[in-house]
């Protein structure tokens, strides 16, 4: 696991309030701690998009691009994003209705409120292996070859 953040993640980490410091740090640790525990997944590149912490799968290109962070438009929250352009909210959504979400794009906390550790490590194994589970679908929805006679 990457015990310690880049500078310039570090730079972006340090920027945000305690509270909210305190909670995107809990979920980068649960980040590293869910891909170390699922085979295929690999290490994972940390980096800056959109000027936020953000987490990928380069090497085994297994997942979706997970991102996080703060606004200073919304103080009391923190969100973890996932790419729109794919079902993981929707699927997070059926599986944790109890989460607060952004369209089809975010996962919503307060950060008063205790992160739901067991349901967003859950979602966070659905992001890291999103590529990986559509490979296997497709793999397995191609018709089989049958031999000439």
């Amino acid at each position: 696991m990457n015990s310690k953040p880049s500078p310039e993640v570090e730079a972006v980490f340090a920027s945000y309030p305690p509270n909210t410091q305190k909670k995107l740090r809990q979920i980068r640790r649960l980040v590293f701690k869910t891909a170390a525990a699922i085979e295929g997944v690999g290490p994972v590149t940390e980096t800056l998009k959109w000027g936020e912490p953000a987490y990928l799968t380069e090497k085994s290109k297994s997942g979706s691009t997970i991102r996080m962070g703060w606004k200073k438009s919304s103080p009391s929250q923190y969100a973890i994003y996932f790419n729109c352009q794919t079902s993981l909210i929707d699927t997070c959504r059926t599986l944790f209705p109890e989460l607060t979400f952004e369209g089809n794009r975010a996962i919503v906390f307060d950060v008063s409120d205790p992160l739901p550790v067991e349901s967003v490590a859950r979602c966070l194994e659905l992001a890291l292996t999103y590529h990986l589970t559509k490979r296997k679908q497709t793999a397995r929805k191609r018709p089989t070859r049958r031999a000439a006679h």
